[in-house]
């Protein structure tokens, strides 16, 4: 009986094991999902329930939450998607012909509506970040790996690289990669099988590809040509590394970009059109593109948003804090060089390891620089730079295409590590698989990316954030904000107009948009007016000027163009110099819920 003891207990716990319910096949999946969309939640601390903070370029957040703010008034009110006259009134922007974001504007519209702009670009950029990792991740996980956790790793590299991270605080357009994978998924579908239908083969993913490029348009345009030069850059490529290959896919593929384009080209037409053609179109850049390159030096060093950064180094090798779109540091890219060596007969890899070395030297702009000095030594971009679209892309941005190459050989290296373990009998000592995964820890870990640097901002004047300025802006009047900013930065009425849902127009705002009436060259903002360019001066010297009548004449004659029914002041660092100013010029104001406020209806007419 004692014997038989052991035996009925075993029994008994394999019978209880049985009758455990088994773990669903979708709960990893959604723990790597979940452990992703923590991080960008972390990521964006500095803002979520700060009303007054925004990212540290806030010109670009407000740009930003006011394009979300345009879609979801579309949305709920109706009008013209493409076109605004509640900015630069009374002119109005082309915003097909702007970073509109219409691709997530329109789906983010419910959260705009009902916790309004700031909440709604948080989200976006979570949903940038956690997205972009989630669709590597699956595309990773379906086509190319078979290791869960190399996957995983892959997708963290590919949405949280410094680039990615410098990106998301200030353009969404760009950080929003989230439709690269699955573009590329049906792009690159594999080969039909004999006898498979070429509906299947073809048709299909065409229509879908087709589709997908219609929303990617929608989201941001830049990163569709990046996305398409990248491709055939891969495919170049690999077709040079298995030819066999390239003959067999080729059909189906030209195929699948046919149908694309021709489903594609339908819901395109008008919008495109009216980019280039409709009210408020401009013709080239607003700012020196090709001066916006990467140093050399920034490939090897430490983004300034990372647990290693600072924000010294950084400042000397990008041009700005938000193109540090390199910055991998010296381990990944030796661990890169590795991974090519050691899997070199893929040509897969192969493909990879050549459109990254292409993208990265086209970063470096018309001239090498290392260490912040010029070499003299003309860069490869100088090759395409006169080329149409890329004379008008920024040099910076084509490091990131080096962020998804990284990310994926990093996966197939996990990849091909943990099936090397798996085929051996490991000796004593540590296992391949522990050895190569420390040495991808080490390389990741000065990658490790930090909290989004959030900076004060002056809050929206309870006078306008309440509404009380409704009774005192008739229909088709403007609110003017004082200093009207019609050029590249912080834009208080576009702030202002955000956060109230656009709730009233006006003039001015940061923009791109023609230099005049009868000439298209593009241009930050609205043609100067006298009275903007003077008040300006006053809120960055803090020094009143001497007025003349004519400067009194002239604000009135600007207040006229802009049809402007209240002029009004927040908080600014000068503000001081400037209501001593524009009294001088409109007489006094008076002092309403934070706000100085200058009613000039009598006065426009």
């Amino acid at each position: 009986m004692a014997a038989g003891a052991p035996s009925s207990v075993t029994t008994a716990t394999a019978g209880s094991a049985s009758t455990r319910r088994p773990r669903p096949a979708w709960l990893p999946d959604a723990l790597v999902v979940a452990g992703y969309v923590g991080l960008a939640l972390l990521l964006t601390t500095g803002q979520w329930g700060h009303p007054g903070r925004l990212f540290h370029q806030a010109g670009d957040q407000v740009l930003f939450e006011w394009m979300l703010a345009h879609a979801a008034r579309v949305v709920s009110e109706g009008g013209n998607p493409l076109y605004s006259t509640a900015l630069n009134a009374p002119d109005g922007v082309n915003l097909m012909a702007n970073t509109s974001v219409l691709g997530l504007g329109v789906p983010l519209a419910p959260v705009t509506l009902l916790f309004g702009s700031q909440v709604a670009f948080c989200v976006a950029v979570v949903c940038c970040l956690a997205g972009t990792a989630t669709a590597w991740y699956a595309l990773l996980r379906r086509r190319l790996v078979t290791a869960r956790s190399a996957a995983a790793v892959g997708g963290l590299v590919c949405g949280f690289a410094p680039g990615m991270i410098a990106q998301a605080g200030a353009h969404l357009h760009m950080a929003a990669q989230f439709l690269v994978p699955a573009i590329l998924a049906l792009v690159f579908r594999p080969a039909p099988r004999p006898g498979e239908a070429w509906q299947r083969a073809v048709w299909r993913p065409g229509v879908g590809l087709g589709l997908l490029v219609v929303w990617q348009v929608f989201i941001g345009e830049e990163t569709l040509v990046f996305l398409a030069l990248a491709a055939g850059v891969f495919a170049v490529g690999y077709a040079l590394a298995d030819r066999a290959a390239a003959r067999r896919h080729a059909p189906t593929l030209l195929g699948r970009l046919g149908v694309a384009a021709v489903v594609a080209a339908v819901p395109l037409a008008y919008p495109l059109w009216f980019q280039f053609h409709g009210p408020q179109h401009y013709d080239g850049m607003a700012f020196a593109a090709h001066g916006f390159q990467l140093d050399a030096a920034s490939f090897t060093a430490s983004a300034r948003q990372t647990v290693f950064g600072d924000n010294w180094l950084p400042g000397l090798l990008s041009p700005n804090p938000t193109e540090e779109n390199s910055f991998f540091g010296p381990g990944l890219l030796v661990l890169a060089v590795v991974i090519v060596i050691w899997l070199w007969r893929r040509p897969l890899v192969r493909a990879l390891a050549g459109c990254g070395v292409v993208f990265a030297l086209l970063s470096l702009g018309t001239e090498l620089r290392i260490d912040s000095t010029a070499t003299g030594i003309p860069g490869p971009y100088r090759l395409v730079a006169a080329l149409p679209l890329l004379d008008l892309a920024v040099p910076a941005r084509f490091a990131l295409v080096c962020v998804p190459v990284l990310g994926v050989l990093v996966a197939l290296s996990l990849d091909r590590a943990r099936a090397a373990h798996c085929r051996t009998d490991p000796a004593p000592g540590l296992p391949v698989r522990l050895l190569w995964g420390g040495a991808v820890v080490a390389a990741l870990l000065p990658l490790v990316p930090t909290p989004i640097r959030a900076i004060p901002v002056a809050p929206v004047p309870a006078f306008v954030a309440d509404g009380r300025w409704r009774p005192l802006v008739p229909a088709g009047r403007t609110v003017v904000a004082v200093p009207p900013v019609t050029g590249a930065a912080l834009s208080p009425v576009m702030l202002w107009s955000a956060r109230t849902g656009l709730a009233f127009d006006a003039p001015g705002g940061y923009f791109i948009g023609p230099s005049g009436p009868d000439d298209p060259a593009a241009r930050w903002g609205a043609p100067d007016r006298p009275t903007s360019v003077l008040l300006r001066r006053v809120a960055q010297t803090g020094a009143v000027p001497a007025l003349t009548d004519a400067d009194r004449r002239q604000a009135v004659e600007d207040l006229r163009h802009w049809r402007a029914a209240l002029v009004v002041l927040g908080r600014l660092p000068h503000d001081e110099p400037v209501r001593r100013t524009v009294e001088a010029l409109l007489g006094p104001g008076r002092q309403v819920d934070g706000a100085w406020v200058w009613d000039v209806r009598d006065r426009v007419g």
